[in-house]
This record gives C-alpha cells, structure tokens and sequence, in this order.
C-alpha cells in the first residue's frame, strides 16, 4: 500500500487493488503511480465531485489534467481512481474547493 498526504494533512492510501483498477480502466495511467501520489500531496486545484469525493487536479501537459478522485474521513482517506483528460469543460465546472 502507498501513502501520500493531502492538503488538508491526512494521509490517503492507494490500496495496490485500486493502482491495478486504475490501470486496467485506465492504461494510460501505467507509469505515472509517483504522478498520482504528486497530484493529491500538491495539486493545483481540488474540486468536488458528485459523492463526496474530492477531484485533485493538475496540468499534465498542454491539453491534459491528470485527476485524481479520493475520498477523505476523519481519519484518513483512499484513492478511489485516477485519469487524464483533455475535457476541461466538464472539470472546470465543479465547484473549486481549493486554488493554488
């Protein structure tokens, strides 16, 4: 199991199921699991998903955003998934919860 620390200082995990999820759902992915780890520990912007998730984002180059869906408790928190996108459109329309 990996370890990373969000910005609001709790330590998420990313389970090796759910690295191998990532990847299966999302080939892309493979290569990037320091990238992922990077994204929530200091993304640019975090955003709120539709389940009580949060959406760490960063530019990955000039067209894509890797993106990084987890959840947070009291405690602690999880990976739930990880991807590229290109579609800003549909992330620029959450609602922001952070700004670097």
């Amino acid at each position: 199991m990996l370890i990373t620390t969000s910005i609001s200082g709790k330590t998420i995990r990313l389970p090796e199921e759910r690295w191998i999820h990532i990847v299966e759902r999302h080939p892309e992915m493979a290569g990037h699991l320091e990238d992922v780890l990077s994204v929530v520990a200091a993304p640019i912007l975090l955003l709120k998903g539709g389940n009580d998730e949060l959406l760490a984002a960063a530019k990955y180059n000039e067209r894509q955003w890797l993106v990084v869906v987890y959840k947070e408790n009291e405690l602690d928190g999880f990976i739930l998934t990880a991807y590229l996108t290109s579609k800003t459109e549909k992330l620029f329309n959450r609602i922001i919860i952070w700004q670097k």
